[in-house]
């Protein structure tokens, strides 16, 4: 099967594309090429971001499946459709699990809640995004698939509030220095190791069953804010020097951080992963968070030119604190 990544060196993608070639697809990057990718891969140089650049890069080429990494705003979706609409028979779109309705009607989240979520930019255009391909398949039959991944980490990520791809909170707790959990850190939330979400993902190429239908693609493990930092302080080897701040306060002082935490991780967030698994039935979640949490972790400590500091974050986390302490 020929299979087009649009991206294809992220988080959740670079798993997506190890298992596509293990399961034998022939596998194709669209991306600007900044990122080593494996040598089985054969990359469309192009920003896909330059309409007609991509164009001119993508002319002649038709696909089975082409999977979208890299669409955030209806823009992106406009390009994509003129790109992609009569040269493949299935467009899989990555949205997001933020998407459902904030606050949550329901403390399990299903294919068929709401999506709501005036909270967060970020989550209100997916929510867009989804609209116009779903009218896309409505009125012209563009053959879309879409994928709601939650919280999906690998090496080189720690699942945090903020920017799990970043050291700079890491290094907070390594230095004893205070960080804030959300709330009273007992809302849920659910994390998913990315090979375990390949698995599901991959499933679901060209399989006729999933187009026009949407899917969560998560864990069935569950664990409390706390509980998080615990396992991270545990893989670390140093316990968290932790403060509880309400979400509304963290709002109040920076509405960046307040934005990820009342349009996202503020709220309980538990899946129900029937029909994915009745679609792909080979998936299931094997690698614990423990586990997976200590190879990322160790991944990382193996290198300190991997450990990337954001001295902004670091800065909105004093301020958040010193505001909290200080009311």
């Amino acid at each position: 099967m020929k299979v087009l990544f649009v991206g294809g060196s992220g988080n959740i993608s670079s798993a997506c594309t190890t298992r596509a070639l293990e399961k034998g697809h022939d596998v194709y990057h669209c991306n600007r090429g900044t990122r080593p990718i494996p040598k089985e891969v054969t990359l469309v140089k192009c920003d896909i971001r330059n309409r007609s650049g991509a164009a001119a890069a993508l002319k002649g080429m038709s696909f089975d499946v082409v999977a979208d990494f890299l669409s955030y705003t209806p823009e992106h979706i406009e390009t994509i459709l003129s790109l992609f609409e009569g040269h493949t028979r299935q467009y899989i779109f990555i949205s997001s699990a933020s998407v459902y309705n904030k606050p949550p009607l329901h403390h399990v989240i299903s294919e068929s809640t709401p999506l709501h979520n005036p909270l967060w930019k970020y989550s209100s255009d997916k929510i867009l995004c989804e609209n116009m391909l779903m009218d896309a398949y409505r009125t012209r039959g563009f053959p879309v698939t879409i994928v709601r991944p939650a919280h999906t980490y690998d090496n080189g990520f720690i699942p945090l509030p903020f920017q799990s791809a970043s050291f700079t909170i890491p290094k907070r707790i390594l230095d004893g220095r205070e960080m804030f959990v959300h709330g009273d850190g007992q809302s849920l939330w659910t994390i998913t190791h990315s090979r375990d979400f390949a698995v599901g993902f991959v499933g679901l190429f060209a399989n006729p069953n999933a187009i026009a239908q949407a899917y969560n693609i998560n864990s069935d493990e569950v664990f409390t804010w706390d509980m998080i930092f615990k396992m991270i302080g545990d893989a670390l080897g140093k316990k968290p020097n932790i403060i509880h701040i309400p979400s509304d306060f963290v709002a109040s002082v920076n509405t960046e951080l307040g934005a990820a935490l009342l349009g996202d991780k503020a709220y309980s967030s538990v899946f129900d992963n029937y029909k994915i698994k009745q679609t792909v039935p080979e998936f299931r979640c094997v690698i614990p968070f423990h586990e997976g949490l200590r190879e990322s972790v160790d991944w990382l400590l193996a290198d300190p030119a991997r450990q990337k500091l954001d001295e902004k974050l670091d800065k909105d986390i004093d301020e958040v604190i010193a505001a909290y302490k200080g009311r």
